[in-house]
């Protein structure tokens, strides 16, 4: 399937809430319609959210990347999405392999968290390279840990 990745524009921002609410990430941190429409509208506005697109220009996903993110210095993948009926199809690591293309020139080191709900999205991380180097308890919720998680580039 060719994907091309764009930068979201506000147009955009029903089919992001959309599949981040359908998400399990969404189900725990985003279950309420107006903090995730905020939440996305904060990432388009600072024109940190980057979507998916197949050849018919159907939404399949997104990504957000802050660039210093990371202790004001490295890249952060804030957060990425796969639309539910086109999850386990690859978008995911081709959205992964686009945060590494467009921010790796620049830095030496990539960040993100997982969540301890999501081990499946772990693996993926741990299999293309990230390595967990440290834990945070109640980061964004109580009761869920963060898996702090690095690749050196």
């Amino acid at each position: 399937m060719n994907i091309n990745i764009i930068k979201a524009e506000k147009k955009h921002l029903i089919d992001c809430k959309k599949a981040l609410q359908n998400s399990q990430l969404g189900k725990i941190y985003f279950s309420e319609e107006d903090k995730a429409i905020q939440t996305i509208n904060e990432g388009i506005s600072k024109e940190e959210i980057f979507i998916a697109l197949n050849e018919e220009c159907t939404f399949l996903g997104f990504i957000w990347i802050i660039l210093n993110g990371a202790f004001h210095s490295f890249p952060y993948l804030h957060l990425i999405v796969v639309k539910e009926e086109f999850r386990n199809l690859g978008i995911g690591k081709k959205l992964l392999k686009y945060f590494e293309e467009t921010t790796s020139k620049n830095s030496s080191k990539l960040f993100l968290v997982v969540a301890d709900f999501n081990p499946r999205a772990k693996q993926l991380y741990q299999s293309i390279g990230y390595k967990e180097v440290g834990s945070i308890p109640n980061l964004y919720k109580r009761d869920v840990t963060e898996c702090l998680m690095m690749k050196e580039i």
